[in-house]
């Protein structure tokens, strides 16, 4: 039977195997009730922890079973839109602050069988009781250094204070954890630890040396030197990355920011045009670090530096993942100094260009007023822009559907004439509207 439910998961993803870490994990899961996995950042535990959940779902129990507390919204987005690709006929409500509480509250008294959210929001719903507790057997908690980090310690608690049902314990991080929490009902729980993978990856580090007054246009010359690869800019602060994103602006570079301090519409898309490679920059602070699906980067530039080496870890895992390679670049002007956690004659010294040239990509973001609350899949856009708009499947790229709105990559010469034949069409039986997305 446990063939034939890892057969119906995996293909539903579209993958043939689950990888070492995930086996390990899966296998472990079965005889130990609480587990932390520790292992790199884009390893893939949300499909092993998945994995495990939709295992022990009870289809003929009309109750809420399974929780995944995540630190950010994103990554409760995300973890929900990998569990509805599995097509596993359960239903998964999420939570989080900046969604409609009432939409939520809703959602919850129709007692999906998994629940995933952030501390803040669930701690809400706890408290008004919204949320039943009483019957949730399983529980995740991802990437829950950051949560603390964070500082959800409070949220937590209240939380665990209602789970009274709960039969298993699965924490995951792409770093060690000191001492847990008093509010962890159990002590020195097994590990599976991948972390020694992060060691066999391959990436270079490098070192820009600057002055303060050329920092900024060192680092335009840098983005040159990629010739349109994808890259992220990691600053400290959300003042730095508006600072930067302005800069670049002025200067004709095409991207994309992220950082908490932007409302939430803005962050997904800004995230979807980095995604679909409708912009190849992403400036961003350490949100962007840790547990998003974003695709394969080939170069991290640290603009600022984080005091902590955790950070510093986390952020370089956007890059090299596994065995994978890729460059991480540090731009240091004469005035800072390397963090205790680096040995600066260890890093080679990058030569770049006097050149500040943009590149912009080939594509173009639409923006669409249906999403799946309208009952709309990919198939019907893609319809939609070939039979009305008069598209090719060569010219759609990433198709990305939302509660409310959808969004796809397109040629950018494209972009003009198709929001032209096709804003006020009807997609499916509703007439939608459609603009390229600023």
């Amino acid at each position: 039977m446990d063939k034939d439910l890892e057969q119906q998961f995996l293909s539903n993803l579209e993958i043939h195997a689950f990888n070492e870490m995930q086996q390990a994990f899966i296998k472990a899961a079965e005889n130990n009730p609480n587990l932390m996995l520790l292992a790199p950042t884009g390893s893939g535990k949300t499909l092993a922890f998945l994995f495990r959940l939709f295992k022990n779902l009870d289809p003929t129990s009309r109750s809420t079973q399974a929780l995944i507390i995540v630190p950010s919204r994103e990554l409760a987005i995300q973890i929900e839109q990998v569990f509805k690709s599995l097509k596993t006929g359960y239903r998964v409500s999420t939570c989080y602050g900046g969604h409609s509480m009432k939409l939520e509250k809703n959602s919850l008294g129709e007692l999906p069988e998994l629940v995933i959210g952030t501390p803040g929001r669930l701690s809400d719903h706890v408290n008004q009781g919204s949320l039943d507790t009483s019957a949730i057997k399983m529980l995740v908690l991802d990437e829950f250094d950051k949560s603390l980090q964070l500082g959800f310690h409070d949220q937590l608690r209240d939380i665990f204070r209602k789970l009274k049902a709960v039969q298993n314990h699965f924490l995951t991080s792409a770093t060690k954890m000191g001492r847990l929490p008093e509010f962890i009902p159990f002590d020195n729980p097994p590990v599976v630890d991948f972390l020694k993978q992060q060691k066999d990856s391959k990436l270079e580090l490098k070192f820009l040396p600057t002055s303060s007054k050329e920092k900024t246009q060192n680092l335009m010359r840098l983005i040159s030197h990629f010739q349109g690869e994808a890259c992220i800019v990691f600053c400290n602060h959300r003042e730095a990355v508006d600072r930067i994103s302005l800069l670049l602006g002025d200067h004709g570079y095409e991207h994309a920011v992220l950082h908490g301090g932007m409302e939430q519409l803005d962050r997904e898309k800004n995230l979807i045009k980095f995604r679909s490679g409708v912009v190849n920059l992403l400036i961003a602070t350490d949100l962007a670090s840790r547990g998003l699906d974003i695709p394969e980067i080939k170069h991290i530039v640290h603009y600022q530096l984080p005091p902590k080496e955790d950070a510093f870890i986390h952020r370089n895992g956007r890059t090299a993942r596994m065995h994978a390679s890729g460059q991480g670049y540090l731009v240091l002007s004469d005035e800072e100094e390397f963090p205790e956690y680096l040995d600066e004659n260890s890093l080679e010294e990058v030569e770049i260009e006097e050149t500040i040239a943009s590149k912009p990509t080939g594509f173009a973001l639409l923006y669409l007023s249906a999403g799946k609350k309208d009952k709309i899949s990919k198939g019907d856009i893609v319809g939609f822009l070939i039979k009305i708009g008069k598209a090719s499947n060569e010219d759609i790229g990433l198709i990305t559907i939302m509660d409310f709105a959808s969004y796809v990559a397109v040629k950018r010469s494209l972009a003009p004439g198709l929001v032209k034949k096709l804003n006020g069409e009807k997609l499916k039986k509703s007439k939608v509207k459609v603009a390229e997305a600023n």
